[in-house]
Protein backbone atom coordinates (compact mmCIF):
# COMPACT_ATOMS: atom_id res chain seq x y z
CA UNK A 1 0.00 0.00 0.00
CA UNK A 2 1.71 3.25 -1.10
CA UNK A 3 2.10 6.23 1.20
CA UNK A 4 -0.91 8.58 1.19
CA UNK A 5 -0.98 11.85 -0.74
CA UNK A 6 -1.97 13.89 2.33
CA UNK A 7 1.08 15.78 3.68
CA UNK A 8 0.13 15.31 7.35
CA UNK A 9 -0.31 11.56 6.86
CA UNK A 10 3.06 11.31 5.06
CA UNK A 11 4.79 13.06 7.95
CA UNK A 12 3.10 10.75 10.46
CA UNK A 13 4.18 7.64 8.52
CA UNK A 14 7.75 8.97 8.39
CA UNK A 15 7.70 9.48 12.17
CA UNK A 16 6.40 5.94 12.66
CA UNK A 17 9.24 4.61 10.49
CA UNK A 18 11.76 6.63 12.46
CA UNK A 19 10.43 5.29 15.76
CA UNK A 20 10.58 1.75 14.39
CA UNK A 21 14.18 2.28 13.29
CA UNK A 22 15.28 3.79 16.62
CA UNK A 23 13.81 0.96 18.70
CA UNK A 24 15.27 -1.69 16.38
CA UNK A 25 18.72 -0.10 16.55
CA UNK A 26 18.49 0.34 20.32
CA UNK A 27 17.88 -3.41 20.56
CA UNK A 28 20.85 -4.03 18.27
CA UNK A 29 18.75 -5.83 15.69
CA UNK A 30 19.18 -5.87 11.93
CA UNK A 31 16.33 -5.21 9.56
CA UNK A 32 16.63 -8.83 8.47
CA UNK A 33 16.11 -10.08 12.02
CA UNK A 34 13.08 -7.85 12.57
CA UNK A 35 11.57 -8.99 9.27
CA UNK A 36 12.13 -12.61 10.30
CA UNK A 37 10.42 -12.06 13.66
CA UNK A 38 7.40 -10.38 12.10
CA UNK A 39 7.11 -12.72 9.13
CA UNK A 40 7.28 -9.84 6.64
CA UNK A 41 9.56 -9.67 3.63
CA UNK A 42 12.77 -7.77 4.24
CA UNK A 43 11.96 -5.28 1.48
CA UNK A 44 8.57 -4.55 3.05
CA UNK A 45 10.10 -4.00 6.51
CA UNK A 46 12.67 -1.66 4.94
CA UNK A 47 9.96 0.36 3.18
CA UNK A 48 7.98 0.63 6.42
CA UNK A 49 11.06 1.86 8.24
CA UNK A 50 11.70 4.47 5.53
CA UNK A 51 8.06 5.63 5.73
CA UNK A 52 7.24 4.61 2.17
CA UNK A 53 4.13 2.53 2.88
CA UNK A 54 0.86 3.15 4.68
CA UNK A 55 0.64 0.19 7.08
CA UNK A 56 -2.42 -1.44 8.60
CA UNK A 57 -3.18 -1.66 12.30
CA UNK A 58 -2.36 -5.38 12.17
CA UNK A 59 1.10 -4.58 10.77
CA UNK A 60 1.66 -1.93 13.44
CA UNK A 61 0.79 -4.47 16.15
CA UNK A 62 3.05 -7.13 14.57
CA UNK A 63 6.04 -4.77 14.66
CA UNK A 64 5.26 -3.61 18.21
CA UNK A 65 4.88 -7.19 19.48
CA UNK A 66 8.13 -8.27 17.83
CA UNK A 67 9.95 -5.33 19.44
CA UNK A 68 8.32 -5.93 22.83
CA UNK A 69 6.73 -2.48 22.98
CA UNK A 70 3.24 -1.03 22.82
CA UNK A 71 1.90 0.14 19.46
CA UNK A 72 1.57 3.62 21.00
CA UNK A 73 5.36 3.79 21.30
CA UNK A 74 5.66 3.57 17.52
CA UNK A 75 2.95 6.21 17.08
CA UNK A 76 4.63 8.87 19.21
CA UNK A 77 5.80 12.08 17.60
CA UNK A 78 9.39 11.62 16.53
CA UNK A 79 11.95 12.32 13.86
CA UNK A 80 11.98 10.70 10.43
CA UNK A 81 14.27 7.70 9.96
CA UNK A 82 17.93 8.14 9.12
CA UNK A 83 18.48 6.64 5.69
CA UNK A 84 21.93 5.12 5.28
CA UNK A 85 23.03 2.67 2.64
CA UNK A 86 25.17 -0.35 3.39
CA UNK A 87 25.91 -2.38 6.48
CA UNK A 88 26.78 -0.88 9.86
CA UNK A 89 30.49 -0.64 10.68
CA UNK A 90 30.10 -2.66 13.88
CA UNK A 91 28.23 -5.88 14.30
CA UNK A 92 25.08 -5.56 16.39
CA UNK A 93 24.78 -7.76 19.44
CA UNK A 94 23.07 -11.07 18.94
CA UNK A 95 19.32 -11.12 19.52
CA UNK A 96 18.44 -12.48 22.90
CA UNK A 97 16.98 -10.93 25.97
CA UNK A 98 14.91 -7.93 25.02
CA UNK A 99 15.12 -4.66 26.84
CA UNK A 100 11.75 -3.46 27.99
CA UNK A 101 10.83 -0.25 26.20
CA UNK A 102 7.20 -0.11 27.29
CA UNK A 103 5.82 3.28 28.17
CA UNK A 104 5.63 3.95 31.90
Amino acid sequence: MPAPANQRAREFILQLGGNLQRVRIRLGWTQEYLAELTGFDLSYAQRVERGQVNITVATLIAFADALGITPATLLRRGNPPIIKRGRPKTKPRKPGVRKSLRAS
